[in-house]
Formats: C-alpha cells, sequence, structure tokens
C-alpha cells in the first residue's frame, strides 16, 4: 500500500500553486462569480500551461497522483474552474470532463463553460450534458442528460475522488488563514493562538483534516489497486462521506475563531467556505452520501483501512 505522493506529484502541486497565485490568486474567482461566462479565459490557460491536460488519470498512476495534486492546488485558491471534473473524463467516449449526478435531480457546476461534458451515476449509467438551466449559486446548474450507455461503473471512482481532493486543498487554506488570524489577533493583550481553548479547537480541526489527508491518499490508491470497480467505488465513498464530515468541522472552527468577519466578503474564508457548497452537497450531502454507502456495502463493511 502507497499513501505518500511521489515526489514529482507533490513538486507539480507546488508549481501549480505559484501559477495559480500568479494568475491572479484570491481575485480569480471574485472575477468569476461577477462574470461566470469568463471563467474558461481566466483558468483554462494556466491549466493548459501546466500540462493538466496531458494527464490521463484514469490509466495511469502517475498521472492519478498528479492530478490529486493539483486538485488540491485548485482547492486552495478556489480556482473557480471544475479541474477534478476536467480531470476524471473518461478515455472510451468524446467528453472533456466527466460529472457524477444524481440521476432524480442532475446538477453540476457547469454554469458558464461551453465544454462536453459527460455524466455518470454511482450505478455506472452515463449521459451527455445536451443542455443546462439558469446558473445558481456558486457556478451550478441545473443540466438536461441524453443517454449514453451503462458502462460507466470504472469511471465513477476517480470521479468521486479527485474533487475530495479538491475540497482537501480548500480545507488546508481555511486552516492556514485561521492560523494567520489567531497569530495577529489579541485580546487582553495577547494574540488568540496563546488561549487553551482557542488551541483546542483548532487542534480538532485540525485532526480532521490531517484524518481527511490520510484517507484521499488511500482512496486515490485504491482506484488502481482495488481488486473490483465496486471496491474502489465504495471507498470513494467513504472518503467522500469523510471529506463533508471533516468539511463542516474545520469550516464551523475556523468561522468560529474568526468571529463575525469569517463571513464577510473581505476574507478569504468567506470566499472559501461558499465555495466549498457544491463540492460537499453534489451529487449528494452527508446524509444520501451515508445512505448510498450503507446500502452498497451491507453487512460485509469496507476493506483495506478500515479492516478492524
Amino acid at each position: 500500500m502507497q499513501l505518500e505522493l511521489s515526489d514529482e506529484a507533490a513538486e507539480y502541486g507546488r508549481q501549480a500553486l505559484r501559477a495559480f497565485q500568479a494568475a491572479g490568486g484570491d481575485q480569480l474567482v471574485q472575477d468569476a462569480e461577477v462574470k461566470p461566462q469568463i471563467r474558461e479565459t481566466l483558468v483554462a490557460p494556466v491549466l493548459a500551461e501546466l500540462g493538466a491536460w496531458d494527464l490521463e488519470p484514469g490509466a495511469d498512476a502517475d498521472s492519478r497522483e498528479a492530478a490529486a495534486a493539483l486538485c488540491r492546488s485548485a482547492g486552495y485558491w478556489a480556482l473557480p474552474y471544475p479541474v477534478a471534473e476536467r480531470l476524471a473524463r473518461p478515455g472510451d467516449i468524446d467528453a472533456d470532463g466527466l460529472v457524477v449526478v444524481d440521476p432524480a435531480r442532475p446538477v453540476a457546476p457547469l454554469a458558464g463553460l461551453e465544454n462536453s461534458w459527460a455524466t455518470v451515476t454511482l450505478t455506472g449509467r452515463r449521459g451527455r450534458v445536451v443542455g443546462q438551466g439558469a446558473a445558481q449559486s456558486a457556478f451550478v446548474s441545473a443540466v438536461t442528460l441524453q443517454h449514453l450507455d451503462d458502462d460507466g461503473e470504472g469511471d465513477v471512482a476517480l470521479a468521486l475522488v479527485l474533487p475530495c481532493w479538491t475540497l482537501l486543498g480548500m480545507l488546508d487554506r481555511a486552516i492556514d488563514e485561521t492560523v494567520a488570524h489567531i497569530s495577529l489577533r489579541k485580546q487582553f493583550d495577547q494574540p488568540l493562538s496563546g488561549f487553551q481553548g482557542v488551541q483546542f479547537q483548532l487542534t480538532d480541526a485540525e485532526v480532521e483534516r490531517s484524518g481527511l489527508d490520510v484517507l484521499a491518499r488511500y482512496a486515490l490508491w485504491s482506484i488502481g489497486s482495488a481488486s473490483t470497480n465496486d471496491a474502489a467505488i465504495d471507498d470513494a465513498l467513504a472518503l467522500r462521506m469523510a471529506a463533508i464530515e471533516a468539511a463542516e468541522v474545520v469550516f464551523r472552527v475556523c468561522h468560529q475563531l474568526h468571529g463575525a468577519v469569517g463571513f464577510c466578503e473581505e476574507t478569504t474564508l468567506s470566499w472559501l467556505s461558499r465555495y466549498s457548497q457544491p463540492l460537499r452537497r453534489l451529487p449528494y450531502g452527508l446524509s444520501a452520501t451515508r445512505a448510498h454507502l450503507t446500502q452498497r456495502i451491507g453487512r460485509r463493511g469496507l476493506t483495506g483501512l478500515y479492516i478492524p
């Protein structure tokens, strides 16, 4: 079992962080919110320069690790572009990206984008996006689908795991911003970071974030190593459930430690929290993800890291 990203993948992620910062950093998401239709021109050239579209995470372990590192860096800057969904594109159909959807309510973060998009359900039913409704919050829109086939089971795990790496990057940034805030903010003539209660809260958040980090690495490894697609999907759903739970704890703690200013648009935390919502709610929120995982594994339980 290999849970560490390669040195090459880690360096690729660091280069991506610097590239996104140089391209505008936090200003990118603010500009894209005003005009969602410019998302492609804002971000796609940077990704192309990084060689993102040369990666083949569905077929190659090295590409998969590099894609995960790239998604994490994109999340750190709340990049206003579905990087994970583009990287999860299937190799056997003509599509620029792949999104996991709820067949009862197909919704995806594709507002303002005109690429060719495919969708897949947890059961492997694939479709093609042939229309979009009006944009909702955080670049999300309802989509109209045309059925393609039922052969997408092998695509599901990767399409679930990569967005979790994006969410992990957002949690990295939320912790970093909060540490900086409590180190500068003073109360009773000492930094907030010196209070034991603040330290306990931040420790709780960091435990959740670091635990998610390990599970994300395991689920990424499982995609290429699990004995069946079902096992990889089980691990991916377990990761998604852990990611949503971790995000709830981390953002709750970070908002509490920021105070009221954490909800103002002047703070990075506010933007991170807002744009984490599609990742936390689509295609399923916590309770629905838990229900699907429970239904899939029944009484046999999970394998790998989850063996008692």
